[in-house]
């Protein structure tokens, strides 16, 4: 193997991929250390490998693509890719008709949707997070449906058995939903089995189906499998997700929009 320095910075990159692969998480000093590079340079190379979907850079470092990290509490998520959770809430607002029905999800990909309806349209919202609800009751041209249910702290939502049951009551024209990964084979996967149990009853009201993902979530593949990619029709994501995943979506009959 050439010496570290002497490695043109196309072969450093896919070098590094082998290497995170194999450590499972590496850190920037790791990086800095094995191939004689300053932090500076790690850091752009890592951010590159992520834009290619090659690796997933979390702080302080990279962990492989296709692995998710510990889902932080929705709070500290809502300033995670700022600018691309607001600009898929926008088009995602963009997608809903004046006098329809719809439901918002929990996660703040969907939160950021919410905002973007505000002062939009007449609606009825359905929804089972409560940040929802907050950034909604004082629309007067909205008419909010809270569905309620088991309290579940970290994401500030309502799930379980008398969520299911309400779910069981109402039909939406179309369900926002967000997810915690999203791929060609898996299809869409969660880390929290009572959540998705509860997601897939939300799956179920819907006669259309809309995931909003920015491109963190999306060529991955998490714990729990939530459904395959059948049942849903479209995916709302960020012009940061790679172009290979979007035309294999595209093969696989999903409608995809890039915010």
């Amino acid at each position: 193997m050439q010496e570290p320095r002497s490695l043109s910075g196309l072969d450093r990159q896919e070098i590094m991929v082998d290497f995170v692969n194999r450590k499972q998480r590496a850190t920037i000093a790791e990086l800095c250390e094995a191939f004689g590079i300053s932090e500076a340079t790690a850091r752009r190379d890592l951010e590159t490998l992520d834009e290619q979907g090659l690796i997933r850079r979390v702080h302080g470092g990279a962990i492989p693509a296709r692995q998710t990290p510990p889902e932080m509490p929705i709070l500290q998520r809502s300033t995670d890719e700022l600018d691309e959770k607001r600009a898929i809430g926008q088009v995602a607002a963009g997608l809903v008709q004046d006098g329809e029905t719809i439901f918002l999800g929990s996660g703040s990909t969907v939160l950021a949707m919410a905002r973007a309806l505000r002062g939009h349209k007449s609606l009825t919202v359905l929804t089972n997070s409560l940040p929802v609800v907050n950034e909604l009751a004082d629309v007067s041209e909205i008419t909010l449906v809270m569905l309620g249910g088991m309290f579940r702290p970290s994401e500030l939502s309502f799930i379980g058995h008398i969520t299911e049951q309400a779910l069981a009551e109402v039909l939406a024209d179309k369900v926002f939903i967000g997810t915690r990964a999203i791929d060609v084979e898996q299809g869409m996967t969660n880390a929290y089995l009572p959540e998705t149990m509860t997601d897939r009853a939300i799956l179920k009201i819907g006669r259309e189906i809309i995931v909003l993902a920015d491109h963190t979530k999306c060529g991955r593949v998490s714990t729990v499998r939530l459904a395959p990619l059948s049942s849903c029709h479209t995916l709302v994501t960020s012009k940061k997700t790679p172009h290979s995943f979007i035309e294999k979506l595209k093969l696989a009959g999903l409608r995809v929009i890039q915010a």
